[in-house]
């Protein structure tokens, strides 16, 4: 598992000043985001054929794992979906966290983020518009108080006019949710058992039910339309159910201390999710052997598992064993050989060896490969230290400038690339340097 950088996305929220002016506002808020290929394949086995039955082109790439505990997922412009990892960990089944995506898609069926936003602008039309009212009664009367009761009365009627509108909006993607489940033939049992856990976290964590103080619709009615309207899987089981087994495992080893890992698979339990989560505790204890000893029961008992191998590749990496590592990455690879994340982790290893001609070679392929696949700020760094040991000072001064233009850092990446164009030994790296000259002017362009 890898620790993703963290991005800032644009989401609306309300805001309530002191007074009386009630807007919506865009508020940015930073997302850490987490890689992990075990995770995102599994969770790309659940929503490919949700998109598929919705007739919506699936991007893997536009699919996000956010570090945080709370029960949420969410899609942004674009149809960029982002699942937190506490709604993984406090999903029971795949079919609650199946419930819950095909909720979200029923957001981008009904075109909601468009919609919302043309509504949110003719709030806000009415917002100034009774702002100018009280102005002129404030004026006419002489009252200030005259001014604030008109103000407060337009932002009452605005506020339940946005919360009537957004609980239509919820409603209308929990139809398309049941439907769209109805005809992949799962359950919606799973959204509605999930939703009462959301109910009951709020109750737990004094969350007023009161439409004023919620973005969603009130739970309870929510789970009501659900409850009346649950419809039964036809598959006598979940194939799904032992990946989401060992992915939860993964996720509340690698996000909880071990204390509260091993509690919940304790030591007395030898299943495979179970030693999964306990290797992962281990690991983060510092007792590499117990943590190994679990590991390379699992290795030996599902020996084409590539993720098992790839723990076993981490342990190496972070207890400073990189030459174990980069064999085992390699094992790993043997198993998965299109892994960019394995080919990525397996360069970070190699390179903090002393790596032969040969090895360097491997590491450029490797890296080149995964960064047409990935957009992981990693690729170019490393692959700008590979070209380096290699003598490649302009190939390393371009991927450098690559990097530093991904982590929005475009003043370091103007010098070196100018440094790498001054250098260039061949019109294709010109090329390359002349994309990256037009990209970093179109970010750098003034938004009016």
């Amino acid at each position: 598992m890898r620790k993703c950088f963290e991005i800032k996305k644009l989401i609306g929220q309300f805001l309530l000043p002191l007074v009386f002016l009630f807007l919506y506002s865009s508020n940015a808020y930073s997302l850490s985001l987490i890689s992990d290929e075990e995770t995102e394949i599994f969770l790309q086995k659940i929503i490919q054929p949700i998109f598929k039955t919705a007739q919506i082109p699936y991007d893997r790439n536009k699919v996000f794992l956010v570090d945080d505990n709370s029960l949420n997922a969410f899609v942004s412009d674009g149809n960029f979906l982002f699942i937190n990892t506490g709604t993984i960990m406090a999903a029971d089944t795949p079919d609650e966290l199946r419930g819950v995506l095909a909720h979200e898609t029923g957001h981008i069926l009904g075109g909601h983020l468009i919609s919302q936003k043309i509504f949110e602008q003719e709030l806000q039309k009415v917002n100034i518009a009774s702002l100018l009212l009280a102005g002129g009664a404030a004026a006419a009367s002489g009252d200030g108080n005259v001014a604030a009761a008109i103000a407060l009365g337009g932002q009452s009627s605005m506020m339940n006019r946005y919360f009537q509108y957004r609980t239509e909006q919820e409603r209308s993607a929990d139809e398309s949710a049941i439907n769209l489940l109805r005809q992949m033939n799962y359950s919606s049992a799973g959204l509605y058992s999930f939703m009462k856990k959301i109910q009951k976290n709020n109750q737990m964590s004094g969350v007023e039910e009161m439409p004023y103080f919620r973005t969603h619709p009130v739970t309870q009615e929510r789970l009501a339309f659900l409850k009346n309207n649950l419809s039964q899987s036809k598959a006598k089981s979940d194939p799904l159910q032992n990946d989401f087994l060992k992915v939860k495992a993964k996720l509340i080893a690698f996000l909880s201390s071990p204390k509260k890992t091993l509690q919940l698979y304790p030591i007395t339990k030898n299943d495979e999710a179970s030693l999964y989560a306990q290797s992962i505790a281990f690991f983060k204890k510092l007792d590499q052997e117990n943590a190994m000893l679990r590991l390379n029961t699992l290795i030996s008992q599902h020996p084409n598992n590539p993720y098992y191998k790839e723990l076993k590749a981490q342990i190496y990496m972070e207890t400073g064993q990189p030459e174990k590592a980069k064999e085992a990455y390699l094992e790993a690879l043997e198993t998965k050989p299109n892994s960019n994340l394995f080919k990525i982790s397996y360069a970070q290893a190699a390179l903090e060896t002393s790596p032969t001609p040969q090895e360097l070679k491997k590491i450029t392929v490797f890296l080149n490969q995964a960064s047409i696949e990935t957009n992981i700020p990693l690729v170019w760094m490393l692959l700008s230290r590979a070209y380096g040991l290699q003598n490649k000072n302009d190939y390393a001064q371009y991927c450098a400038a690559e990097y530093n233009f991904r982590i929005n850092q475009n003043k370091i990446a103007e010098k070196q690339l100018s440094l790498a164009k001054k250098n260039a030994s061949s019109s294709q790296l010109l090329l390359k340097i002349s994309d990256l000259e037009q990209r970093l002017k179109n970010k750098q362009r003034p938004n009016f």
